[in-house]
Parts: C-alpha cells; sequence; structure tokens
C-alpha cells in the first residue's frame, strides 16, 4: 500500500496536550514551549543501515523528571506485529529527547515505528525505511539545506513529506539559524514564530530555539516520513564558524568554545544523528554516502581577503595573497584526521558510487567583471562592496567566497586527488549558498566528479541583492565568469534537490517551490542535470 502522512492529523495526534504549539497568528510563545508535557516533538529517524535505525523523539512527564521509553516497529502501521524495539530513559539532562538505535531489522524494508511512554500513551507513527543489500537498481533521496524560519515557510519540506519515492532524505546544514529575531529575515510577520527572542548564546537558548523550529508541522511531517542523516553548517552554532570561533561570535557573549559546545550538545539532542563526528551509508551496490564535517571540529580559519582588498597597492596585494597565504597547505576543511578516513574509504568504496555531503560549494564560482549592473541604484552598500571584492578577486584569479572550499585551494586537491585515485564516480552534495549550484570538478587538468548544489528551503539567495534583474542574466554572466566548473546555476529559487541514482547515471532535480511567503505546496518548472557512471563530468 502507498502510505500518506497527513499533517493535519499529526498534530491532532501529537499529544501536545494543551491544544498544540500553534497560536494564534502562527506566532510561539517561550512559556508555552517550555511547559509542554507528553510528547512534544513528534518522532523522527536517522542513522539508517541495512540491519538498524536510530529512532528519535521527545518526552516531558507531568513532574519533568526522567522518564523511560520504549520503542516499537513493525512493517505496518497497526503494530499488528512487532518486529523490533529498544528503550531507554531520558530526562531534563538531555533536554527530555530520547534516541534509540534499533538492530535487528531487515534490509530495504519500510517500517512504522512509536514510542511507549510510561504512562502507556503513544507517540505519533513515523515511517522509515532501511538501505538495501546487494544490487540496487535505482535510490532516491530528497536534499535540503538553509532553512531560516524568519524568511518563510518551510514548503519544501511539506511537498517532499508528501512523495511516495523517497527512500532517504539529507539535510546539509542550516537546519536553523542563531540570529535574534528581527535581524536576518523577512519581518514581523515570520520573525515572531522563532524563539528565543534574542539571538541564541546558551545552551538553554539553542534548546529552546531547535524546540520553536521543530513545531513547524512540515518539518514535523518530513521527519516523520523518511530517514534523515544531516550535517552541521555554521549556523548551527554561528554565521561563519571554524575550529576556533567564528564571523558572529564576539567578545561580550564569552568564551567561544563554551558556545560551541551548548551549540554541538543542543543540534546532538534534537537530530537523529549518531555519536560519531563522521560516518559512511552503504546503498548496496549502488553507492556509498559519506558524511563528513566541516565546520567546528578541525577546520582552520578562512584566509582573509580583506586586508589585499584594502590595501593602496591592492594589484599588488591581492597577487601576493594568492600565491602565498591562499596557497596555505596546511589549511584544512577536514582535519587530518578524517581526510585520512576519507580517502582510505574512497580506496575501499566498491559501490557504483561515491558521494560525499559538505557544507559549502566545492566548486569555484567567480564573481563577472560586469556584476555591479545585477544591483539597483540605492542597493545595500554592503551588497555593492560584496560584489566589488568579489570582482577585484576574480581579476586576480581568485574565487569569490573564501568560507566555502574557495578559501582552501590545497585541501580541496587533496580531496579530489584522493578521489582520482581510487576511480570513484564522485558526487559532492552541498547547502550553504541558497542558490542552485551545478559544478564539474577537475582536477591536475582531468575530470575528478561534479556537484550537485542546493538552493535554500526558505532563506534568500542572490535575488536579495539583485531585485528584478533577470536571474537568466545573473546565471549567465556567472557560468561566463566561471568557464572552467560552472554548468549551471539558479540564483532565485526555494526548494530542494531530488537526487536519483542508477548504476548508468545520477540525476539532479531542483524542484523550485512557487512560493515561501504563504503555505503551499505548489511548485514550478525545475531543472535537471545528469552525470553518467564513468564521467565525472556534467551532460550538458
Amino acid at each position: 500500500m502507498t502510505w500518506k502522512l497527513d499533517r493535519r492529523a499529526l498534530l491532532v495526534t501529537a499529544g501536545f496536550g494543551i491544544g498544540g504549539l500553534l497560536l494564534p497568528a502562527g506566532a510561539f510563545a517561550s512559556e508555552i514551549l517550555s511547559s509542554l508535557t507528553g510528547f512534544t516533538h513528534n518522532v523522527a529517524s536517522g542513522e539508517p543501515g541495512s540491519e538498524s535505525m536510530l529512532l528519535w523523539t521527545r518526552f516531558v512527564p507531568a513532574d519533568g523528571g526522567a522518564a523511560k521509553l520504549r520503542a516499537e516497529l513493525s512493517v505496518d502501521p497497526e503494530f499488528s506485529v512487532i518486529a523490533a524495539g529498544g528503550q531507554m530513559v531520558t530526562g531534563p539532562w538531555r533536554d527530555h529527547t530520547a534516541k534509540i538505535t534499533v538492530d535487528g531489522l531487515t534490509p530495504d524494508t519500510r517500517y512504522y515505528y512509536r514510542f511507549i511512554a510510561p504512562d502507556g500513551s503513544f507517540s505519533p507513527v513515523g515511517r522509515t525505511k532501511t538501505l538495501p543489500v546487494g544490487k540496487v537498481d535505482r535510490f532516491n533521496i530528497a536534499v535540503f539545506s538553509c532553512s531560516n524560519l524568519g524568511f518563510g515557510y518551510f514548503n519544501a519540506y511539506g511537498h517532499a513529506a508528501a512523495r511516495d519515492d523517497l527512500d532517504m532524505t539529507l539535510h546539509m546544514g542550516d537546519y536553523l539559524y542563531e540570529y535574534a529575531p528581527g535581524g536576518y529575515d523577512a519581518g514581523p510577520a515570520f520573525s515572531k514564530r522563532i524563539d528565543p527572542k534574542s539571538e541564541i548564546i546558551s545552551l538553554a537558548d539553542y534548546r529552546l530555539r531547535y524546540a520553536s523550529y521543530r513545531a513547524d508541522p512540515d518539518l514535523q511531517a518530513l521527519h516523520a516520513a523518511a530517514p534523515m542523516i544531516v550535517i552541521q553548517d555554521d549556523h548551527e552554532s554561528t554565521n561563519d564558524s571554524w575550529e576556533g570561533g567564528a564571523q558572529n561570535h564576539q567578545d561580550n557573549e564569552g568564551d567561544w568554545s563554551v558556545r560551541r559546545n551548548a551549540a554541538m550538545q543542543a543540534w546532538r539532542e534534537w537530530m537523529p544523528i549518531g555519536e560519531q563526528p563522521w560516518q559512511a551509508y552503504a546503498i548496496g551496490d549502488l553507492a556509498t554516502y559519506f558524511r563528513t564535517d566541516t565546520r567546528t571540529i578541525a577546520r582552520s580559519r578562512p584566509p582573509e581577503l580583506g586586508p589585499a582588498l584594502s590595501s593602496a597597492e591592492r594589484e599588488k596585494a591581492l597577487a601576493e595573497f594568492r600565491d602565498g597565504e591562499w596557497m596555505n597547505d596546511s589549511a584544512t576543511m577536514l582535519g587530518s584526521e578524517q581526510e585520512s578516513w576519507l580517502y582510505r574509504s574512497f580506496a575501499r568504496n566498491k559501490a557504483v558510487w561515491t558521494m560525499v555531503g559538505v557544507g559549502t560549494n566545492m566548486g569555484y564560482g567567480y564573481t563577472p567583471e560586469n556584476a555591479t549592473d545585477w544591483l539597483a541604484k540605492d542597493a545595500d552598500p554592503r551588497a555593492l562592496s560584496y560584489v566589488k571584492s568579489g570582482i577585484a578577486a576574480a581579476k586576480a584569479g581568485l574565487p569569490f567566497n573564501m568560507d566555502n572550499w574557495g578559501g582552501y585551494p590545497k585541501a580541496r586537491s587533496r580531496f579530489l586527488s584522493a578521489a582520482q585515485r581510487a576511480g570513484s564516480n564522485l558526487i559532492v552534495i552541498t547547502g550553504d549558498s541558497h542558490n542552485g549550484w551545478a559544478f564539474d570538478l577537475p582536477e591536475g587538468g582531468k575530470a575528478a566528479g561534479v556537484e550537485f548544489g542546493g538552493h535554500s528551503v526558505s532563506s534568500p539567495g542572490f535575488e536579495q541583492a539583485t531585485g528584478k534583474t533577470d536571474p537568466k542574466i545573473v546565471a549567465r554572466d556567472m557560468i561566463a565568469a566561471s568557464p572552467n566548473e560552472l554548468r549551471w546555476m539558479d540564483s532565485s529559487n526555494r526548494g530542494y534537490m531530488m537526487l536519483s541514482l542508477t548504476p548508468q547515471d545520477a540525476t539532479n532535480e531542483w524542484v523550485f517551490m512557487q512560493t515561501v511567503r504563504t503555505k503551499s505546496l505548489a511548485v514550478k518548472a525545475g531543472h535537471k542535470m545528469r552525470v553518467r557512471a564513468g564521467y565525472n563530468r556534467l551532460d550538458v
């Protein structure tokens, strides 16, 4: 049978007890979120294996103390026969979240699951699916990134949750944003849904921000519809974070390590993620997906282009930066331990496809010399400055973004060279930029792989700065300025990617939602691109 998740029924049966999380005008209140009891935030699954699955929920007993929960899985939604289960104790020390890994499952099988509280009450029912073994003819993956509750509705989540062809979902990071409402968002109509009403810094702040985001019905529906593998990008902690700090962490906000650790603790509590910082997932003989960490564990500080740009001898300073600091051999996104694991794993992978999830774009994009023409005459001075900086960098042979792999050329070269040595059919999956991208990834003048870069769920892309400029003009100019790698881009649509793998090819569709400003699951014409096995370059 085809099972459809009814999001309205999900809210009715979620056990919120006090009328649910949705208040008049869609607002949330901290006191309501913090006083909920029972199963407060539905269910989720993750860390899929061929014989195991991690199950997640949150349960707050009436006394606010500890509670022992049980999990059950069945192949039918009525739970007539219990296939497997597990149990654990949760409590306030982990924000009442529970994660139970269940073993003894059957490969390539759809399961329904639920949790049972000490009082006998049931959580909502979720569904999940184990990974296949052996020969696999097709596997479908939905890919998401950059979901800012303050910029609109999570329609992309709702649309994907209603599909009946999903095997797995990926979230490439920026699952939430750290800013105070009224900062980086679309204004009160949407930001009033966000708690707390300040920038998140402490553990309590991060927990409450997850609580407000995870109250969204479309996000709950997606989590309850299919297993999700998640990675962090920067906004799970704060903007442009690295191992030792972040652009959006100031001296008056305390020690960076305390904030980083609070962010990582809340992420592990609220996400259906295991304890390993990186992991591999075998999809039979078809593909292996590698989950990585490229943000807070070992990423070195990105190079700073600013001093060269502000130099009185800019051209000379940029050339010295390009040939010096930019080419730092010790700069790393992954750290030496993770690099060693990943590159050895490339060599051992016998599946057709090698897929790697990283937070930020790996392909190089260069700002065209006429990019200022995209901006309105009254454009935000910050946008104008950013574009002019990108133009100057491009003239020196530098990509426009030093916070993505554009700031780590030696690390990128090590990554792509390892894939070439292993003979991999490499697909790099990314998020972060809010725009859609398709890159060829050459190394040493030879094809090494391709990148499918995901547009955002709700966060604005280039169109926030380019205004009425036709997005096709932006794409044309960007591609012309980046001829070695960039094959396609979109700067104006929100949605998600749908990646379909077969032994012969991998086809990626950028699904475009019609709007994020009103509740709607309507889509418009998207875009597809394909890479064939054995080619490591996109069909164009």
